[in-house]
């Protein structure tokens, strides 16, 4: 059995103070483990968005712990916070936030060498990527001239660039057709297989979701199985 790479135990997040408090996360327990695709299915407004940005240490919880890898954050400061985010952590958006005036390779290659891995190791990193997603061929187009599909999977692809141990996706097909989501959902698992990555994934897409390998919600502020 993989180690598990993402915990959350007890977690509570809310916004504003006292009785007009929102309380989103109320203790809120969740386990995913390398090479596990965790899908969280909930109504708008239920805390998905949330539970990913805790996850992925881009908010703080009032209370509980976030654990990355086996590494509590809590008592981390802001930069300890950055540097296993950057290390550890790769975002899938609903929107694919490449930079236009670069190509594919290019977008990929980015946060590598960012991380400090050189042009030449980050260029060929990102061939290797971008094959195994299938639009290897198109590495040197822009994403104007890609189709939404390809450029969500180059977006995919940028997010595992750093080799992240998790990736965190906000409907990652949120946009797109249902013969091009079925394409960009199936090239995500693969990775995720191949990487041993864990991977948390908010959808509406109920049978996308079905092909996880366990769906959560979250109702009333508390992480529970779902069956679709």
């Amino acid at each position: 059995m993989n180690e598990v790479q993402l915990r959350l135990t007890g977690v509570h997040r809310h916004y504003g103070e006292g009785e007009t408090a929102v309380r989103v996360l109320e203790a809120a327990d969740l386990e995913v483990r390398g090479g596990e695709l965790v899908a969280i299915v909930a109504p708008s407004g239920a805390g998905k968005s949330t539970l990913l940005h805790v996850s992925g240490l881009l908010e703080r919880p009032q209370r509980g712990e976030v654990e990355i890898c086996g590494t509590p954050t809590t008592a981390l400061n802001e930069r300890g916070r950055t540097l296993l985010r950057r290390d550890t952590i790769g975002y899938v958006y609903q929107f694919h936030h490449l930079l236009p005036e670069f190509s594919a390779l290019e977008n990929v290659s980015m946060p590598q060498m960012i991380a400090g891995r050189s042009p030449r190791d980050a260029a060929g990193r990102s061939r290797e990527l971008l094959d195994l997603l299938g639009v290897g061929h198109r590495a040197g187009h822009r994403p104007a001239e890609l189709s939404g599909g390809e450029q969500q999977r180059v977006a995919i692809a940028r997010a595992a660039a750093n080799a992240p141990r998790v990736i965190l996706a906000d409907e990652p097909t949120g946009n797109l057709d249902p013969d091009t989501s079925d394409i960009v959902f199936a090239a995500l698992m693969d990775l995720i297989r191949n990487a041993g990555v864990a991977a948390l994934i908010a959808t509406h897409n109920h049978d996308l979701a079905r092909r996880a390998d366990r769906i959560v919600t979250i109702k009333s502020g508390i992480i529970s199985p779902l069956t679709l």
